[in-house]
């Protein structure tokens, strides 16, 4: 097993958003550094960070540069290029591992590797033309999702198709890139998990939480979510099948459909994720605290949560209504120090504790 960083070790962290921002935060908590690299400057990372390199992800040199001056690499985002993470790993451990990258990077291939697992997923198939939708949907039905294999994010990449009339549009909208095909399931709700692994094998979970989406983006997040106890306990662990076979060291997000015949796995996503936001107030040890103790080889905390808790999103100007949110004494604000409030945009959340 690698021995622990020690405080003072640097943790390299690719992409500057906020979820960077609040894994700096984090690592700061722990004694340990976080060095950013990110393409754009004076991003939510950079401003807590103790040092931030700013250069596009083709720029070997800096990479290189970055690589020499960080104890281990780990990111904030998937679609990181492979030729970046193919310099990078010459120099550094990249966690989580490439393979995680490369399931989650694309969804025909994290829709096999989740059906290999002997999981429940949405019907799907590949669509590469106008005639592979075509057939697609006259194998799975209408109504259906069509969405780019790669890249996609907060509903972005993504056409519905409620009648095989769609056809036409959904695939015109996706401008000739690889896709596949989803099914609609039928469920009552989404509830996620977020997971972690360490070095040493030791599997984490938090508190299924239970999401609402609205326009494709995350809207809130309650914890605890409405399950069952038995579902509960299987939704905590086929996430932990997934990260064993993957192999995988950090934090992941597990999405879920609920429906009358069990849980449908909708996606992963290989880092600290949205709908753990909530883990900041209402656990010891949050999502990104323990995403930085698994990449630093530091023991897992049990993620146990000690109140109830539901989180908000602040999307667009919703954060201007900051000081009536800081008056609020059940109300845990977190900004991300975003310059501009764009339609869409996330600029913090919101965590509600429930008092008991």
């Amino acid at each position: 097993m690698t021995d622990p960083l020690a405080p003072g070790s640097t943790i390299g962290i690719l992409g500057g958003g906020q979820l960077g921002r609040m894994l700096a935060l984090a690592a700061a908590r722990l004694g340990l550094k976080a060095h950013i690299y990110d393409p754009a400057a004076g991003g939510p990372a950079e401003q807590v960070a103790d040092r931030t390199t700013v250069a596009a992800y083709d720029d070997a040199a800096a990479l290189q540069a970055f690589a020499r001056a960080v104890d281990v690499v780990t990111y904030e985002f998937e679609n990181i290029p492979t030729s970046a993470l193919d310099l990078l790993e010459q120099h550094r451990p990249i966690r989580p591992t490439r393979r995680a990258l490369a399931v989650s990077q694309d969804r025909l291939t994290e829709k096999t590797f989740l059906q290999d697992l002997g999981l429940e997923v949405a019907p799907f198939a590949a669509v590469d033309s106008a005639a592979d939708l075509d057939a697609a949907l006259a194998r799975i039905g209408a109504p259906a999702i069509l969405k780019t294999r790669r890249f996609g994010y907060d509903g972005k990449g993504q056409a519905r198709i409620m009648a095989p009339g769609d056809a036409a549009a959904a695939w015109a909208a996706m401008a000739d890139a690889p896709s596949v095909l989803e099914g609609f399931v039928r469920f009552s709700h989404e509830v996620s998990v977020i997971g972690a692994r360490g070095i040493d094998g030791a599997v984490a979970c938090f508190d299924p939480g239970e999401n609402l989406h609205e326009d494709g983006i995350l809207r809130t997040t309650t914890v605890p979510a409405r399950l069952r106890t038995a579902q509960r306990a299987d939704a905590v662990l086929l996430t932990g099948r997934i990260l064993n076979a993957l192999d995988y060291v950090g934090v992941m997000g597990v999405e879920l459909f609920v429906t009358p015949q069990g849980l449908v796995v909708n996606e992963i996503a290989p880092r600290v994720h949205n709908s753990g936001h909530w883990t900041q107030n209402g656990c010891v040890v949050d999502q990104f605290e323990q995403h930085i103790r698994a990449v630093a080889g530091w023991p897992l905390g049990d993620g146990a949560r000690h109140s109830d808790v539901v989180m908000e999103n602040l999307i667009g100007a919703e954060a201007d209504d900051w000081a009536r949110l800081a008056r609020d004494p059940d109300a845990a604000l977190h900004l991300y120090g975003k310059a501009e409030a764009r339609p869409g945009r996330k600029m913090g959340h919101v965590n509600r504790v429930v008092r008991r």
